[in-house]
């Protein structure tokens, strides 16, 4: 059975939460949002495209910067309100320049960084 992005249950704008998940490391890369086209286009060219909502535009993550995400698997829950992306990272996931968006964690209350940004 063909799978159709529309079954998926998207927020009053339209849009479902999509995180990004490293394959081979299953390192949490970061999280964007998707409507159903970002979706239909992901599975479509297998490069992740999400839903710039300051930009109100598509964008292909690596565009610009060239760390691309290559889809492996895309994945929902069983609510069907959030995507899964499984993906081979190239290159930093943070526009931070850091390989995960998630490189901050409070340790006994304080806010500590986990990671620090790549060289270039």
């Amino acid at each position: 059975m063909e799978f159709d992005p529309d079954t998926l249950s998207y927020n009053d704008a339209g849009l479902i939460p999509a995180i990004a998940q490293d394959a081979k490391s299953k390192d949490v890369l970061m999280m964007a949002w998707m409507n159903a086209e970002a979706v239909r286009k992901t599975l479509k060219t297998g490069n992740a495209t999400y839903w710039s909502r300051s930009r109100q535009a598509f964008w292909v993550k690596g565009e610009s910067s060239g760390h691309t995400q290559k889809l492996v698997d895309l994945r929902y829950d069983c609510d069907k309100d959030c995507i899964l992306l499984l993906v081979e990272q190239v290159g930093p996931a943070c526009h931070t320049n850091r390989m995960s968006c998630f490189y901050r964690a409070v340790r006994e209350g304080e806010s500590v960084e986990l990671m620090k940004p790549v060289a270039d």
